[in-house]
């Protein structure tokens, strides 16, 4: 449970600094066992077998929790696999609706692999409430919310979403990778879990793959902590440490690469080059309002339209400081190029209709000096445009 009395910044320092009580070592041990000796024959101890509990891994798994505001967390070998669990709290023959602006991953998840157990869905797009209404069914039981969405920055208003879902007996999910939980705390807003990639912005340093779960009462974390231990998917100690040292720096880069993304995004807006800008922390962004009464800014990832596949692949070979890659959330800035890397999975048709068009590129901002993002884009732009 969190610490109530402490501000994010202390609580990610807090939570993830957890002297040993035999040595005083302040940064927790790696408990490289896969195995624990139990004392006696009728008195087993906290731990038996890794897959079920680590001393590590419990440290990081109430870390998340707390900076979440929830009563249990859970850690995985990839954001996936956390994205998997969490869905197959579902049953054979419930139905989930999810935002139209999802994650390829999630995507391909829902489409090619939950119908083969027997679970309906249906996309739609959230800021529509009465679109959101029609799509409930009598077996729906969760509303998958994703804010802001990728690659399109799609703002959702989880506090009237889930309680939509609620008037329908149905649980709120939030994908909260992009945000952090020092810059927007779902369950406060209603949601009933949280998933992130925990490879990104959480671990920061594109060194580890992790996933995690945050659930707000006991009884849906007992069906989370069932399929952990049922599927196995559990997250290595030694990337549980990492992602513990990680965190420590998480609230001092989201607002550093918070501003540079918002400093990069005003400056795109004035380029002729650029005929698109999503970022909902600008002030011209129609989800501006609803974004920073939910959040506390409009994060570190951006996307932005240069017009057409041909001028992308010319900025990628001419950029200077973006690694080009999958992926986002780390201390270096990366771009990445949707229709190809996140989204390869939808179709044209299936990516238009969700905005992801053929000139258009995804930006994690990183801590780079926003002068230099600037004039490196400025340098590539000019060379397109001439």
């Amino acid at each position: 449970m969190p610490n109530n009395h402490f501000s994010d910044w202390t609580e990610v320092i807090k939570s993830t600094t957890k002297p040993d009580p035999a040595t005083g070592a302040i940064n927790p041990p790696i408990q490289l066992s896969s195995t624990f000796e139990q004392r006696d024959f009728d008195h087993f101890g906290k731990w038996d077998y890794s897959r079920s509990g680590n001393p590590t891994r419990d440290v990081l798994e109430a870390s998340i929790a707390s900076l979440e505001h929830g009563t249990r967390g859970f850690a995985f070998s990839t954001g996936m696999a956390a994205i998997s669990t969490a869905l197959l709290t579902l049953n054979q023959g419930d139905h989930i609706i999810l935002t139209k602006n999802v994650y390829g991953g999630t995507f391909r998840l829902v489409t090619q692999v939950l119908v083969k157990y027997g679970i309906e869905y249906t996309f739609v797009d959230l800021g529509d409430e009465d679109a959101l209404r029609g799509a409930f069914q009598d077996n729906t039981k969760v509303v998958y919310i994703e804010t802001p969405s990728n690659p399109t920055l799609q703002v959702t208003n989880i506090a009237d979403v889930a309680a939509i879902a609620h008037e329908h007996d149905a649980l709120a999910f939030v994908d909260n990778t992009f945000m952090t939980p020092v810059l927007q705390k779902p369950l406060d807003l209603g949601a009933d879990l949280v998933v992130h990639s925990g490879t990104k912005f959480l671990a920061g340093h594109s060194d580890i793959l992790a996933g995690l779960v945050v659930t707000k009462d006991e009884q849906l974390g007992d069906q989370v902590y069932f399929l952990q231990n049922a599927m196995g998917a559990t997250l290595g100690v030694s990337d549980c440490w990492l992602l513990l040292r990680g965190i420590k720096t998480l609230a001092v880069r989201m607002e550093k690469e918070s501003a540079n993304a918002l400093a990069l995004a005003q400056w795109l807006e004035q380029q002729p080059l650029v005929t698109k800008v999503n970022y909902p922390g600008l002030a011209s962004s129609p989800e501006h309002d609803v974004q920073l009464a939910q959040a506390k800014s409009g994060g570190a990832v951006l996307s932005f339209d240069i017009g057409s596949e041909d001028n992308v692949r010319k900025l990628v070979d001419l950029l200077k400081i973006p690694v080009f890659s999958v992926s986002l959330g780390a201390v270096e800035s990366i771009i990445s190029y949707p229709p190809k890397m996140s989204h390869a999975e939808m179709n044209p048709a299936e990516r238009h209709a969700r905005g992801i068009t053929d000139g258009l590129l995804r930006y994690s901002v990183g801590l780079e000096d926003i002068d230099d993002l600037k004039h490196d884009l400025k340098t590539a732009f000019d060379q397109i445009e001439h």
